[in-house]
């Protein structure tokens, strides 16, 4: 039970995804790049990993933070091993950020669930199996026969249909594209998806994060019109004051906030404030799974959704537990990329859909990750 070893790899995998110069992901040639697996282990031999970038786990970072909290304690201490963590980012928060407060707290929910032989969310009180899914297309891009067009999302859109997602959230045309941001180019793309799906299909859309009050508020008008569940992120979420001053003016329910620090106390001021109608949480975002959960619950008690940003396996296990997010967020997906390719580290999918559009919950212990350990130390950087 006590923790004896904190460690990190650094390995190489294949993708197609590249990032562009703001950081958002695209198709385009398969190449090498590096990932890492944080790895507790306890004096008894128990292991707990999970996937992270590298610059989440330095070296630095694990020998004077982690491993300073970590080692000779319980590993079932979860709260308080999350709470001297965080006290740690107090003027060290550039060096000890939420993201590393995130591996650390998956590591340690993977390697409980991993002693007991249980998934993480039957480990938090389970609240269902299977988790209804909405495709989360890529931004938009200048490839022909890509995301180019508003034609372009709406052909797509009935590809992802076909495959069983019962909604979709786009992601429109940003810096670097050339003659990005345009609201009504935006709401063109929405326009022909609508079309393109009818009315059964739920449509949300995560936009340009810096346009203005106006822009923004031009935005909401143009999907309410088009029937869309949720208008996401069209502002810089630093400014609590123009999320209130949106949600009171616009009908469509607007989200967040997804990027702005401060944890669930933050959330919680969102909350109080009126800044949003369906709040928001994700397990890198906040700091882990730990904090998700309050966020989730903190959502709950005042009545409100609460929807978690991003895949992968933590994020799944923390809507599998709660009853007030109504989605998964499988992506990101592009015409040119197949999901269900997975990675090469990974011997299957930890998300896999079925024609139904739900995801199925891994009943594997821990987080459920079937990790190929042997590519892992084959492909090992030194």
């Amino acid at each position: 039970m006590i923790i004896t070893d904190v460690s990190a790899r650094v390995f190489r995998h294949m993708t197609s995804r590249h990032s562009d110069s703001a950081g958002h992901a695209h198709p385009g040639p398969e190449h090498a790049v590096e990932q890492a697996i944080l790895t507790i282990r306890t004096e008894d031999g128990d292991e707990g990993h999970t996937f992270c970038p590298p610059e989440v786990v330095r070296p630095h970072v694990l020998d004077k933070f982690v491993r300073k909290v970590l080692i000779g304690q319980d590993h079932r201490d979860r709260e308080r091993l999350w709470q001297d963590l965080a006290h740690w980012q107090r003027g060290s928060a550039a060096q000890l950020t939420d993201r590393t407060l995130a591996a650390v707290d998956c590591a340690l929910w993977d390697l409980a669930g991993r002693v007991l032989g249980q998934p993480v969310h039957k480990l938090i009180g389970s609240y269902r199996d299977a988790v209804p899914a909405y495709g989360s297309i890529m931004c938009g891009d200048e490839i022909e026969g890509g995301l180019a067009t508003p034609d372009d999302y709406g052909r797509f859109a009935e590809k992802l249909v076909a495959r069983g997602y019962k909604g979709i959230k786009l992601h429109t045309w940003m810096p670097p594209v050339s003659w990005a941001p345009d609201v009504r180019m935006d709401i063109r793309a929405c326009a022909a998806v609508r079309e393109a799906v009818g009315e059964g299909v739920a449509l949300m859309l995560d936009a340009f994060h810096w346009y203005t009050r106006t822009e923004a508020l031009e935005l909401g008008r143009g999907l309410e019109k088009l029937g869309f569940a949720w208008i996401e992120e069209p502002l810089d979420e630093q400014s609590l004051s123009s999320y209130k001053w949106l949600s009171d003016n616009l009908d469509i329910p607007v989200i967040g906030p997804e990027s702005a620090a401060g944890k669930h106390w933050h959330r919680a001021e969102w909350i109080r404030q009126g800044a949003c109608d369906i709040l928001r949480t994700g397990v890198n975002d906040v700091g882990g799974i730990t904090p998700a959960l309050k966020t989730m619950h903190l959502a709950e008690s005042f009545g409100m959704e609460c929807e978690v940003h991003g895949n992968t396996a933590m994020n799944l296990h923390v809507a599998a537990a709660t009853k007030n997010a109504k989605w998964y967020e499988r992506g990101l997906l592009h015409p040119f990329l197949e999901y269900d390719d997975g990675f090469d580290y990974l011997k299957s999918l930890s998300d896999p859909m079925d024609a139904d559009g739900m995801v199925i919950v891994p009943d594997r212990p821990g987080l459920g990750e079937d990790i190929d350990f042997d590519h892992i130390e084959n492909f090992r950087v030194a």
